[in-house]
């Protein structure tokens, strides 16, 4: 069925579908489900505290053999000056006022920490079919560390460029990340000034720059988009929205309803809650934050941690595509089968 089966090959899969990784959302169960199904069953694992991280683990080893993806970020460590500070501060203070809540209090801290030593030792001890990386990749070392053990590596581009650094650093196969994905832009050469292209215009290029297989991911949630995807050169798939309401999803409060009343129009890019561009359900909020600087990522999550906590219907950051109203229905498995389904039917 499949035109290009070395994503299938690389890592013994039944159908070239990765569910996405989405921190906070694609818990065990449904990573598992994912997998068992014969696609590629991913976690978030860049905001896991270690404990977290190793129950999680033990979570999904409890529930399949086949392969799974863990995910994790690649940014710098932030730096936040005294006066982005104040200017930060006097922008949210009318936010803090009208939700009823006080700022927070002292120098910001970031709420998790990049890859490092403590992820690497952690993978080369229980090393998953897949390691992929969000915002570029780990040091060489590290990939040399991870390929020994025997793991997969893949990681986003957002542009040729980045696609060609991926492929010449030990990637085996490049996420090609349109500028329709939901969640975090994996933008990471040149963040300040984001080409944001489409995924219909990235995708070839990407096939044509590089030797690996290329995944395709941006608003791909029904089998016209995965056949589309793959008549313009991907070796597979990776979809995010179609998973976000099944009942083995872990959404947060007011996530997976404003997934499900997502129009076309719904979402934009931000960077008002983390620091770095993420398309999310738009809010009142978000379009008052579009000409505000916000700290660096991570630690914008420190100034809107009180906002969310108090009024999430107003500020709950919202990670989702373009393409809710495209999405199947029921568990996972029904999901998965029907997208490989309805793929079929589109290419014959």
């Amino acid at each position: 069925m499949w035109p290009d089966m070395r994503f299938c090959e690389l890592l013994g899969l039944d159908h070239p579908v990765i569910q996405a990784p989405m921190a906070g959302t694609s818990g065990p169960a449904l990573a598992a489900a994912v997998s068992n199904a014969g696609g590629l069953g991913s976690l978030g694992c860049a905001t896991l505290p270690p404990q977290r991280l190793r129950d999680e683990m033990r979570a999904l080893a409890e529930r399949t053999n086949r392969p799974v993806n863990l995910n994790f970020f690649c940014h710098a460590e932030p730096k936040m000056d005294a006066d982005r500070h104040a200017a930060l501060m006097d922008a949210l203070a009318p936010h803090y006022a009208a939700s009823g809540v006080a700022p927070p209090e002292g120098a910001p801290s970031a709420p998790f920490a990049p890859f490092g030593a403590a992820h690497l030792d952690y993978l080369l001890e229980q090393p998953p079919a897949v390691a992929s990386f969000h915002f570029g990749l780990p040091d060489a070392a590290a990939i040399a560390a991870l390929k020994g053990r025997g793991c997969r590596i893949l990681s986003s581009a957002t542009t040729v460029a980045e696609a060609r650094w991926l492929a010449e650093r030990g990637a085996d196969a490049i996420i090609a990340q349109g500028w329709e994905a939901g969640g975090h832009r994996g933008v990471f050469l040149d963040p300040a000034h984001d080409a944001q292209i489409g995924l219909f215009a990235l995708l070839p290029q990407v096939v044509d720059a590089v030797d690996v297989p290329v995944i395709a991911a941006g608003g791909v949630a029904d089998g016209r988009g995965i056949a589309a995807a793959f008549a313009l050169g991907a070796a597979g798939v990776q979809i995010g929205t179609a998973f976000l309401t099944a009942p083995e999803a872990t959404p947060k409060p007011h996530h997976a309803n404003a997934a499900r009343a997502g129009t076309d129009d719904s979402t934009r890019i931000s960077s008002a809650v983390s620091g770095r561009p993420a398309r999310a359900h738009r809010t009142p909020w978000l379009d008052a934050m579009a000409r505000v600087e916000p700290a660096p990522f991570p630690l914008m999550y420190h100034y809107t941690a009180p906002l969310q906590a108090a009024d999430a219907d107003r500020h709950h950051f919202s990670l989702y595509g373009q393409t809710a109203a495209l999405a199947p229905e029921g568990p996972a498995e029904v999901r998965f089968r029907l997208l490989i389904e309805d793929a079929a039917r589109a290419m014959t």
